[in-house]
């Protein structure tokens, strides 16, 4: 594993320039890190539009020169990076979801941890204010023991070809939801079963409207609803929640409840694929900074590589629900008590 020095600034090397990757891109540079980007396709354009960075023009080369990787790639493409950068001897931040199935984003996380090094998934959700808010509410007993918990999320339907296939997405609840499915898990603790239902209205291509519902039952008796929708192009992002206990209830919804935000507009390439921008800290920034202050010997961050690899148990549980038409029991085999 490679010491980071506490003096020197991080060194980042960032693989992919897609839509995630200008998200990740600017709160690197916030917190002064340097970055280099590799990428197949825009590795140039992402660095000239964010005014930073640099781009490199190999895998190798990259890894040979930096302290952190943060894989910003298609999730089929998710394992081989992270093999090779745990092979390197780097620590990695790598997006949700972990990898398309449980037994591969095990096999990462062990590969990481027989390397030494630190792998963190990309949950941001457990970092916006709204849900902050609502976990720390749960944990100091606000509204007693959960017992319902509803969470659903609603963006326009992505573009790129690679999203449709569910054999390299894993589909809009490995790829979506498994945000407020781990959200759920981290409220109510561990999920005994799933059963899961879905309508696409174009199946296999990037037009229509795909809509999923997830019930999940906790070990503690805790029910969780989640809901996703991919919809028409240039639909606002919008989430929400509603947690009820035995002592009260908290709801929050971003489209009536917004606090003060700043319309991003149509983004370069025509997809929405993050909400717009709240004038509180970004998400993507405490993430990172957690993340960063981790990988330098600060404290174990709120999420981490037993949470992204659950998180990958419940979305694969909830997919085969989908195929069997039934309720599916959840995995729970090398999670800790």
């Amino acid at each position: 594993m490679m010491e980071i020095s506490g003096t020197e600034p991080l060194r980042v090397g960032m693989v992919g320039a897609g839509g995630i990757a200008n998200a990740h891109l600017p709160a690197w540079l916030h917190l002064g890190a340097e970055v280099g980007v590799y990428s197949l396709h825009g590795a140039p354009d992402l660095v000239a539009r964010h005014g930073a960075g640099h781009a490199v023009d190999g895998l190798d080369e990259l890894l040979a020169a930096v302290d952190v990787v943060d894989v910003c790639t298609p999730t089929y493409t998710h394992p081989e990076i992270v093999f090779a950068a745990a092979a390197a001897g780097r620590h990695v931040l790598c997006e949700k979801p972990l990898a398309l199935d449980p037994a591969t984003a095990e096999a990462m996380a062990q590969a990481c941890a027989d390397a030494g090094v630190r792998l963190y998934p990309g949950h941001v959700v457990r970092f916006f204010p709204e849900y902050v808010a609502l976990q720390a509410a749960v944990a100091e007993g606000a509204i007693g023991a959960p017992a319902v918990l509803r969470f659903d999320r609603c963006g326009a339907r992505p573009r790129r070809a690679w999203f449709a296939d569910p054999q390299l997405s894993g589909g809009i609840i490995m790829d979506q939801m498994i945000h407020d499915l781990d959200f759920a898990r981290w409220l109510g603790g561990e999920v005994e079963w799933v059963h899961a239902r879905l309508h696409d209205s174009a199946p296999g291509t990037a037009t229509g409207v795909v809509s999923a519902h997830v019930v999940a039952r906790h070990h503690g008796g805790a029910i969780s609803a989640v809901t996703g929708t991919w919809a028409r192009p240039g639909t606002r992002f919008r989430y929400g929640f509603h947690a009820a206990g035995t002592d009260g209830m908290l709801s929050y919804d971003s489209a009536t409840e917004t606090s003060l935000r700043t319309d991003t507009g149509a983004p370069q390439d025509g997809e929405r694929l993050l909400p717009d921008v709240s004038l509180v800290e970004s998400p993507f920034i405490a993430e990172i900074r957690e993340f960063a202050a981790a990988f330098t010997g600060g404290p174990a961050p709120r999420v981490d590589a037993v949470d992204g690899v659950a998180a990958v148990r419940l979305a694969a549980a909830a997919n085969a629900s989908l195929a069997s038409g039934r309720p599916e029991a959840v995995d729970l085999a090398g999670v800790p008590a």
